[in-house]
């Protein structure tokens, strides 16, 4: 059996967690067997290390510079007096070598020898200092003394994280942010979107509790890439009103798998075309850049302050490599389990317009008014299982190979109670339709009015409903990627093949629905959604008399995978202005299809007329809990009767199991789209003493094939695009600290998929639809970046970069009524307009202060404008936030680390909805983390996220509010195991 499918049925859909947890102890004791047979031969280990080959990129630098250069890229520890070493310059070093050969290059002239002395430490000595050269260095923490004069000591904690973050950005030939492993475990943050958002320019949506889509300077999240190892990762989701994606859903990825994370905000030739905003690579572990045998466990408990309930997590990594270090293996296993609440008060807009008429008469024709609004519970009990298993192969200088295989599996079982009111979904639709008694009218940005208050008549019609709807979700996402490089002195030649797809939606999405008869008044305002039913108490589930015929199931799908190559031959020259010459060639079969099957009520069975007669009251036997407890004031209906799981499997499923509930393919939802595309490129890298240009151009051809129903018509539609995007990268080095940057480049971003889908997709709450429209072109943009970054010491820095971007091609929403099955619908579809700009500073202080404290923050500012289209609605940038902020104070000695962490972001915007756009208030959170090191393999750790429970508002940009919610507090308490040889 291949090890990806062995893998692969390791982990089922669903596993349980007991089972995970035992294939990770048993990975665990056979790594620890392995390990105790693995101690002997120190000497061997010692030199078969420094033969290691891997990739060294050095120019000519003083020597001291040079051996930091050197211990960055190669992962050593060096240890030297600085008294002994030279005056001299060293002579670049670029493409593949041993440890031992590039570090004999570097000396050479010097007249030092070097010692391997065992745990990745080198000591480098003249000739009379023989007697040092067998001692074996002690860690060193910074500010210690010690008795030998270290220039430079490498070790693990927040410093080594922000040294080595800042020493791979330093040396980057474009701009880019980087966050290692370490400041992965050291953030508060649960997965690598939390993470991320600490990076300048970066914005997440946390409108779950946790991030999942990411912003990248002021550009929405479907025109940013994610790579993984520098390749396409599909992706999926699992909400009903979710649409696949062309970014990333990043709470599928567990932080524990992750190297390093790169935010490449100015493109390169080499790197995949796609991304507006930037491209985020995300780098996993490999075993032979880690300890020869090392072992992690980490147990945690994790406790979740709305839904009061502590729920237990594990994660296990073990790494091992034989003694020559030519084969390594690393696994590791991830099992989260999380009862999570969510309380929300929501309205949902849609775009028909409706005719008010008051008891008088009076009438009053074109007016927006919100299809429903209620208090919302959602409450969701999720298992996400990851594994990750790594093959590394380097038998000697030339070759390296690595075979990795993901899997993330994602299983939800949620339960969402909605108590609302509809006068849109409900009163206005009455035929004739309720009165409505002092009218409250607010004039949309596109000049119609819309509804925000008013009295709804007749007592005898449907006035209120329960919505109980009971969702399994899952998601399931698997990568398969072999990469090997071979390498000589002055040629390397890659290549690169896998595959990747991702599942996600619901085995079953089931809407209850109770009715009740009431008249109703309301009255919307930006931060209250008050209601009063006059003639129900929502309290009383005996109120809710009958069972609707909308009641529904959904089983949703959708699928997203690639299959890619490529390979890339890079040349090193002997000519001192020219460091590289780089040429690749890539190729990418692409594909998504979603897929939905409708389950109605028919109301001509048998069974229909005594189901439809229950009432609430057969299926609750209590109420939620109090809602929205941090904000009281947005609701006055914060507590309701409610369903109960058990009851509806007596009372509702065994009718439904008749045949009552009759299931079809529903042909609105499907799309396929399959995309091909060709790329390839040439860069090169010149140096002209203290300036680096790195400038180069990628060419990609697309072939894109959409198909989708149109009627009961399955229609089909292909196009070709063709781009050339150059970009060149300028790096000036002035003195020893200051780099000045500047880049200027041409990037392109695909449109999203049900943007060009030919089919229609309803939304399933508010009965507005959006079509797609192939014939879109891509977004394109040109952009420019300067910046001056100064680094007065390796963990310190102090930055300033301004950027712009001209969006030449932009896609642009618009509305149109549509008859679809017999109803008038309004539906969106989207067309290209003049495109957008965007402009901003990004701003960013890192600074060791003393006595084991430190700071990291930074600040960005965007200004973003979108020309309207004549006759259309004038929109923000979706995405954009003028403003963001974020800040980390840090503490760190030997036995404690801490770091208390805030972000910031200011309003954005969405879609735009019953003339208005969506906007999203201003964000902050508070987030802390603790840990004591009981020894150099235990430790303890505390973290905290949300502490100022921060919530979320949404509104239209005219005020009339869309969704206030509470995610609360969480807190993880945990149990770190590490051992390493």
């Amino acid at each position: 059996m291949p090890v990806s499918d062995a893998l692969q049925s390791a982990l089922p859909r669903a596993m349980p967690g007991q089972r995970l947890l035992a294939i990770c102890f048993s990975v665990l004791l056979a790594c620890l067997g392995i390990a105790d047979s693995s101690v002997a031969g120190e000497h061997d280990h010692a030199h078969n290390k420094m033969a290691q080959s891997q990739h060294f990129d050095i120019p000519a630098l003083p020597l001291a510079d040079a051996l930091k250069r050197y211990a960055d890229q190669s992962g050593m520890q060096i240890f030297y007096r600085s008294d002994i070493l030279p005056d001299i310059t060293t002579q670049p070093l670029h493409g593949s070598f041993s440890h031992e050969q590039a570090l004999m290059r570097l000396l050479a002239g010097s007249e030092l020898r070097f010692t391997f002395s065992g745990n990745n430490a080198l000591v480098i000595h003249s000739p009379e200092q023989e007697q040092y050269a067998s001692l074996t260095p002690e860690p060193v923490l910074p500010n210690t003394p010690h008795s030998m004069a270290v220039e430079e000591t490498y070790v693990t904690g927040i410093r080594n994280s922000l040294r080595l973050s800042l020493t791979e950005k330093r040396q980057a030939p474009n701009v880019i942010d980087v966050i290692t492993s370490n400041d992965i475990g050291k953030f508060p943050d649960r997965n690598v979107a939390d993470s991320l958002q600490r990076v300048a320019g970066v914005s997440v949506d946390r409108l779950w509790g946790e991030g999942r889509d990411v912003n990248i300077r002021g550009t929405d999240k479907d025109i940013n890439r994610t790579l993984l190892n520098g390749q396409h990762v599909a992706s999926s989701y699992w909400w009903a009103n979710d649409n696949l994606s062309r970014g990333f859903n990043y709470s599928t990825l567990a932080s524990q798998l992750v190297q390093s994370i790169e935010v490449h905000k100015t493109p390169r030739a080499d790197i995949d075309e796609g991304s507006i905003g930037g491209t985020v690579i995300v780098r996993t572990r490999q075993p032979l850049s880690v300890a020869d045998q090392l072992i992690s466990v980490q147990l945690e408990q994790q406790y979740s302050e709305l839904s009061a309930h502590w729920d237990p997590q594990a994660s296990a990594l073990g790494s091992w490599s034989n003694t020559d270090d030519t084969f390594g293996v690393l696994a590791s296993f991830n099992v989260q389990n999380r009862r999570s609440r969510r309380d929300g008060q929501e309205t949902f807009a849609n775009d028909t317009l409706y005719t008010i008429t008051e008891p008088k008469g009076e009438i009053t024709q074109n007016v927006y008014a919100i299809w429903g609004g209620g208090t919302a519970l959602l409450e969701q009990d999720r298992s996400h299982n990851t594994g990750n298993l790594t093959l590394q192969w380097a038998p000697d200088d030339h070759w390296n190979s690595v075979l990795n295989i993901f899997r993330s599996q994602m299983d939800i079982a949620s339960v969402n109670h909605n108590y609302l009111f509809a006068p849109g979904g409900l009163k206005l639709r009455e035929t004739p339709p309720a009165t409505v008694t002092n009218p409250v009218f607010q004039t949309s940005e596109d000049g119609y009015l819309n509804l925000t208050g008013g009295l709804l008549s007749n007592a005898d019609s449907t006035g209120a409903l329960l919505d109980a709807i009971y969702r399994q979700g899952y998601i399931d996402t698997r990568v398969s990627d072999w990469e090997t490089y071979y390498t000589d002195e002055r040629w390397q030649l890659h290549w690169q093949l896998g595959h990747t797809e991702s599942t996600g939606g619901t085995d079953h999405d089931y809407l209850y629905r109770f009715a009740g008869n009431t008249r109703f008044a309301f009255a919307l305002s930006p931060d209250r959604v008050e209601v009063n039913y006059l003639d129900l108490d929502p309290k009383s589930a005996s109120a809710m008399s009958s069972f609707s015929a909308d009641s529904r199931d959904w089983i949703r799908a959708m699928e997203n995978s690639e299959t890619y190559g490529q390979i890339d031959i890079e040349y090193h020259p002997a000519a001192p202005w020219m460091s590289r010459l780089k040429a690749g060639l890539k190729r990418r079969d692409h594909g998504v299809v979603n897929t939905r099957i409708l389950g109605e009520i028919d109301t001509n069975h048998p069974r229909w007329q005594s189901l439809s007669s229950t009432s609430l009251a057969a299926v609750s036997h209590e109420l939620t809990p109090l809602l929205l407890p941090e904000v009281p004031e947005v609701s006055n209906v914060r507590q309701y009767a409610r369903t109960d799981a058990r009851l509806l499997q007596e009372v509702i499923q065994p009718a439904y199991q008749t045949g009552l509930l009759a299931y079809r393919n529903d042909p609105s939802a499907y799309y396929r789209i399959e995309e091909d595309s060709l790329a390839a490129y040439v860069q090169g890298a010149f140096e002209f003493g203290p300036l680096h240009i790195d400038a180069g151009v990628r060419a990609v051809a697309t072939e894109q094939a959409s198909s989708g129903y149109l009627g009961e018509q399955l229609v089909e539609y292909q196009r070709r695009y063709r781009h050339l995007l150059p970009s060149i990268n300028l790096r000036y080095q002035v003195g020893e600290s200051t780099i000045v940057r500047a880049s200027l480049a041409e990037v392109m971003a695909r449109p999203n998929y049900e943007d060009i889908a030919p089919g229609l997709i309803v939304d399933p709450t508010s009965g507005s639809g959006l079509a797609g429209n192939p014939e879109l072109n891509p977004y394109q943009a040109n952009q420019a970046d300067i910046g001056v970054e100064w680094y007065p010491s390796p963990t310190s820095m102090l930055a300033i970069t301004a950027f712009y971007k001209d969006i030449t091609s932009f896609v642009y929403p618009t509305t149109e009524t549509r008859q679809i099955d017999g109803r008038t619908l309004n539906i969106t579809t989207n067309r290209n307009s003049y495109g957008a700009s965007i402009s901003g500073i990004e701003l960013r202080w890192q600074q060791d202060i003393a006595w084991g404290f430190g700071v990291q923050s930074n600040y960005t500012y965007t200004d973003a404008h979108v020309p309207s289209p004549e006759g259309l609605t004038a929109i923000k940038l979706p995405g954009n936030s003028r403003d963001q902020f974020n800040a980390s104070v840090y503490y760190e000695n030997a036995r404690v680390d801490a770091r208390l962490s805030y972000n910031y972001r200011s309003s954005s915007y969405g879609e735009v909805i019953a003339g208005s756009q969506s906007k999203t208030a201003a964000y902050s959170q508070l987030d802390g983390s603790l840990h004591w090191y009981l020894s150099n393999e235990l430790s303890v750790s505390l973290e905290a996220i949300n502490l100022n429970n921060e919530i979320i508002y949404i509104r239209s940009a005219s005020g009339i509010p869309q969704g206030f919610y509470e995610n609360g507090r969480r807190f993880l308490l945990g149990l770190r195991y590490q051992w390493q040889d």
